[in-house]
């Protein structure tokens, strides 16, 4: 029995490698959903997007191995394949990669069983959040007018000067009416 893992409903940027301990075969059946669904089944997940879990035989990967597709698929930091670069090369058969995504901000405990094992728990890079000048005056937030200096009106919109337009004409209309019906009575 596998060790349960925490999800929690903010977290983003996790990617989870799982060695799937069946034949190559038998992958589209694991991955298939009639009505259940094998393969989130044995990750015990209450919410889960397959776009975000992939599958694939370990031979995929000849040339590049599991090391080098993190680090070129999922942009995880070479300080963290380092340690673990002799255990993922070693891997053979199966293999899933689920990402934070695939939980759609669920939070919830994976309970994961055979045929699934997890291999390793990456965190793909974060860029760190800055804040630059914004680039031109008008983008800014204009300064606040003095105490003392009066407060400007607005000039109307093409729509309000349309509205009064409309009005004028419509009670211009309306007296001509008035005057017609005057001048007939």
């Amino acid at each position: 029995m596998s060790d349960k893992i925490e999800i929690k409903a903010t977290e983003t940027g996790v990617v989870r490698i799982f060695a799937v301990d069946i034949p190559a075969d038998r992958i589209a059946a694991f991955t298939a959903r009639n009505g259940s669904w094998p393969l989130g089944e044995a990750l015990g997940a209450e919410a889960l997007d397959p776009a975000h879990v992939e599958i694939f035989d370990a031979d995929d990967l000849a040339g590049l191995g599991l090391p080098g597709y993190l680090a070129d698929g999922y942009a995880i930091p070479e300080e963290q394949l380092a340690p673990l670069r002799g255990q993922l090369m070693s891997q053979k058969g199966v293999l899933m990669v689920v990402t934070s995504r695939a939980f759609q901000g669920t939070a919830q405990t994976l309970t994961p069983r055979a045929p699934l094992s997890l291999i390793a728990t990456l965190q793909e890079p974060v860029d760190p959040v800055t804040f630059a000048a914004l680039p031109d005056a008008s983008a800014r937030t204009p300064a606040e007018p003095p105490q003392d200096a009066e407060p400007q009106k607005k000039a109307p919109s093409d729509a309000a000067m349309s509205g009064r337009v409309a009005t004028v004409v419509l009670l211009v209309l309306a007296l001509l009416v008035g005057v017609m019906i005057w001048i007939a009575a």
